[in-house]
């Protein structure tokens, strides 16, 4: 991907004044003054990650590419501050405070294994996020997260399977679908 820093700075920008015209307006802002939705026209999976003194506030996004970046930022932005059910939503008065990190997704792709030991081996910390779909159950974990918890691999599932609300281990049982995917992650 690989996005050049004026253009990071933009997506950044973007996120915090939609979440700003949404706290302002209760509405989704059809353009902002500040910086051009619609030069981020390329259809893009984006997580938009919320923190408030280094705690996590909010997380929402779309993993596919359903919709062009700009929008996408808008549409995860708005969510994570205001509809992510394990948190309340952000006030006013906490949005300068909020750190917006946004991940733009490569299209996540399956782990093709013989044996669900390989997985050990295939998924690389800090490299992979992953989906876990199993039995009508699903879940997501951006690439950073094993890194910040500092998790292995074997942890790394483990909690997977939890965020899906699967029991631990579940990764081990057929027919469960572990998907991978990459980030850019931008502060």
């Amino acid at each position: 991907m690989g996005f050049p820093a004026e253009q990071k700075r933009k997506l950044l920008l973007i996120a915090r004044k939609a979440i700003e015209y949404f706290a302002e307006h209760g509405e989704e802002p059809g353009a902002l003054k500040e910086v051009d939705i619609d030069e981020f026209e390329m259809a893009r999976g984006v997580f938009v990650t919320l923190k408030e003194n280094g705690e996590l506030r909010g997380c929402i996004g779309f993993p596919m590419p359903i919709m062009p970046l700009g929008k996408a930022v808008v549409k995860a932005a708005i969510a994570a501050a205001f509809d992510d059910p394990r948190f309340s939503s952000v006030t006013k008065e906490e949005i300068r405070e909020l750190e917006i990190e946004i991940s733009v997704l490569t299209v996540p792709e399956q782990v093709k294994v013989a044996r669900p030991e390989e997985y050990l081996k295939k998924i690389k910390i800090g490299r992979d996020g992953l989906i876990i779909e199993f039995m009508g159950y699903s879940g997501l974990l951006l690439p950073q997260v094993p890194v910040e918890e500092g998790w292995g691999v074997e942890e790394y599932l483990d909690f997977l399977c939890r965020k899906a609300g699967l029991p631990p281990e579940t990764w081990k049982q057929r027919p469960v679908s572990i998907k991978a995917f990459q980030a850019e992650i931008m502060h």
